[in-house]
């Protein structure tokens, strides 16, 4: 089964309580409170998310994170590969070596599957994610996703 892991479902959820407050700083507790998350795991959640400028970050008594750009700004693949690597279905498909490489009659259609997968990614924002409070009516996910 293709999974996400949770880190990547927490930042997803981090970042859709911060795009339905773009404009408020909070601390990575009372995100973690909102979230009914462990603060530790939201903190590293976050610092994942400032090094990929997806977040930015504020020192001092009144610090804390907001998004680092509109929601319509951030798209899903970006997410995912801060907090899961580069994108693939199988290794070979993310860029990974495989001895098999040579003779394997599936790398490339893994390698299709896997790039169609991630321009839907790619297509879809965090405002869309986040929904109808966030999201912007021009951007609406494709009906169709054509298979090169």
């Amino acid at each position: 089964m293709l999974r996400l892991s949770r880190l990547t479902d927490y930042a997803t959820a981090a970042l859709g309580w911060m795009a339905e407050h773009p404009q408020r700083i909070v601390s990575a507790a009372e995100l973690a409170q909102a979230l009914r998350l462990e603060a530790p795991t939201v903190a590293k959640v976050l610092r994942s998310l400032v090094h990929a400028g997806m977040v930015d970050s504020f020192r001092g008594a009144t610090g804390g994170y907001r998004l680092a750009r509109p929601a319509e700004r951030i798209n899903l693949a970006e997410l995912v590969e801060a907090l899961e690597g580069p994108f693939g279905i199988t290794d070979c498909a993310a860029g990974g070596r495989c001895e098999h490489a040579a003779h394997c009659a599936v790398s490339a259609p893994w390698q299709r599957i896997s790039a169609v997968v991630a321009q839907t990614l790619a297509r879809m924002s965090l405002a869309d994610l986040a929904g109808p409070g966030v999201a912007s009516a021009s951007r609406r996910l494709p009906a169709r996703v054509e298979v090169a």
